[in-house]
């Protein structure tokens, strides 16, 4: 019997899972490092949820929205189905209710680990996704909104990505406006429209919803513009509170960085069910790659709003970071000169014993300098 490909290759991963090498990793980690060091300057403190949960527990209230995206496995021990995390949001947002009830308000928290999603038809090219992130939890403000885009921004910035823009829609204001007035097949087949922003589709479809459905598809673009656009229009009193907020929140990330690039999508729905305010996703100017998205949502009971990081999205874009110099030093070498060599920012490599030719073994272990005599010698 021959064996197939899958059961002969050690090197095969299941699809949308890879290894990242050594200076994939090391970029990855220091990437990582970077953004975390920017939240913790502003008091974000860290949380690090666990991988699994139980899929009641996971996929439960705002979790639901998860459900399509999630692997799920049975716990041997207590034989409860459990489900890998697709997205690390609204395992803060346990947190936050749960273990952290009695900190005050406003609560800051900040996390970095992996998910894993099911992926699309087609999409299943990334399946484990790291993310680095903050959670804002308690204020339904309009500064709060702010304060997690210009942390966004000041993170992307200390990673040398330049040109970024910040797009911001409101998906509550496209569900409640087509959940109270469209049913059924009617409803979705209206919904592909605004997704495939089909102007003709939503006219047809639209039926007296069609001139406001039609302004919002039209009100794209800068910040201001979109605003300005969406002033002329008139809207229920029931979905006007949502605009107002998007202005709002305009208002508020400019007065505190005017230097930010806006963008507003009034008709943009797209992400987790669970938002319930303003989002943001991130791009670079010069990437069609998206870089992070968030949004205001439901901790449980409280109010919040959150950014998530793609930090191997943000490593394709950004500058490339030096690499750490590799530096041979020979068996027994001191250990204040090891602190010295440390501080200096190099990578020490030691011999595991009398090396005939030091040199030739730090060109073989890619080093670009070796240890001689109490100097650094380059290679």
């Amino acid at each position: 019997m021959i064996a197939s490909p899958e059961a002969s290759s050690p090197a095969l991963l299941p699809m949308g899972f890879v290894d990242l090498l050594p200076q994939e990793a090391e970029a990855e980690a220091r990437g990582i490092a970077e953004v975390m060091a920017v939240f913790g300057r502003y008091g974000y403190e860290r949380v690090r949820p666990p991988l699994l949960e139980f899929e009641s527990s996971l996929l439960s209230g705002a979790g639901e929205a998860l459900a399509e995206q999630s692997f799920r496995m049975l716990d041997p021990s207590s034989h409860r189905m459990m489900a890998l995390r697709p997205d690390m949001t609204t395992q803060i947002a346990r947190i936050a209710e749960v273990r952290l009830q009695d900190m005050p308000r406003p609560l800051r928290l900040s996390y970095a680990g992996d998910c894993v999603v099911i992926g699309t038809p087609g999409r299943e090219g990334e399946r484990q996704i790291p993310q680095a992130g903050i959670e804002l939890i308690g204020p339904d403000r309009a500064e709060a909104d702010a304060e997690v885009v210009v942390l966004g921004a000041e993170a992307l910035n200390a990673l040398g990505i330049e040109q970024v823009s910040f797009d911001l829609s409101m998906p509550a204001l496209v569900w409640n406006l087509v959940d109270s007035a469209f049913e059924g097949a009617k409803r979705d087949t209206l919904l592909h429209a605004l997704d495939r922003r089909d102007a003709a589709a939503v006219a047809e479809l639209g039926g007296e919803w069609s001139p406001l459905l039609l302004g919002m598809m039209d009100a794209v673009g800068s910040a201001q513009r979109a605003l300005s656009c969406l002033s002329r229009l008139t809207f229920p009193e029931h979905l006007k509170v949502h605009v107002d907020r998007l202005k709002a929140s305009v208002d508020a990330i400019q007065a505190r960085a005017p230097e930010i690039r806006l963008t507003v999508d009034p008709v943009d729905f797209r992400g987790w069910r669970y938002h319930t305010g303003v989002c943001v996703t991130v791009f670079a100017m010069h990437c069609r790659e998206e870089l992070g998205r968030g949004g205001r949502y439901l901790a449980g009971q409280e109010p919040a709003c959150g950014l998530t990081l793609h930090p191997q999205a943000l490593l394709r874009v950004a500058s490339a970071l030096p690499r750490r110099k590799r530096c041979m030093v020979p068996l027994g070498v001191a250990k204040k000169d090891l602190s010295s060599l440390h501080e200096a920012g190099y990578a020490t490599v030691a011999a595991l014993g009398d090396e005939t030719d030091l040199k030739a073994t730090a060109r073989r272990l890619r080093c670009s300098h070796i240890w001689q005599d109490g100097a650094i010698v380059a290679l």
